[in-house]
């Protein structure tokens, strides 16, 4: 979910593991030379979503294993979710409404949140967390850890080879 701290996590799990850092979102600006709200802007979701797709099955395709930070709604796509599925270990960032709104602020660059981020996190929330849970192998709830914390969390349950809930005591 955005405000999760995919990206922050990612680039230090991935600098932990000694793997390529890939983000999906980064994936699409470079693969298309427009931002995300660009895209939106002026083709809409749909061709984000198309977009998003070709960016994380190239990501997935990696010939080494890597990190990848996916967008939060990529999830909605049956396709995406089979990928991901056959990928390797999928990590669920977990955190709180309170956590989510905080970090995404006024919602600047973030097409789906509009005038009420709040609001529009919530729905968003409501409709892609029964995704997320289906897809996790890993659980980490975020909203009182550190990004080094979190990573210590997805280390030890990814060295463990089993699906986890790495909920903080």
């Amino acid at each position: 979910m955005m405000g999760s701290g995919k990206t922050t996590t990612g680039r230090e799990l991935a600098a932990r593991l000694r793997r390529p850092y890939l983000d999906s979102d980064e994936q699409v600006v470079a693969r298309s030379g427009r931002t995300v709200a660009e895209i939106f802007a002026d083709q809409g979701e749909p061709a984000f979503r198309a977009e998003e797709k070709a960016a994380l099955a190239g990501a997935l395709s990696s010939p080494r294993p890597a990190v990848v930070s996916v967008a939060g709604g990529a999830v909605l796509d049956p396709d995406n979710r089979a990928a991901l599925r056959r990928s390797g270990t999928v990590v669920w960032l977990r955190a709180g409404m309170n956590t989510l709104t905080q970090r995404v602020g006024s919602g600047a660059g973030r097409p789906l949140l509009g005038d009420d981020p709040r609001a529009a996190l919530a729905r968003l929330d409501a409709a892609r967390r029964p995704l997320y849970k289906e897809l996790a192998d890993v659980v980490v709830d975020v909203d009182e850890l550190s990004p080094t914390q979190v990573v210590d969390r997805i280390v030890a349950a990814i060295g463990a080879g089993q699906a986890v809930e790495a909920t903080p005591r």
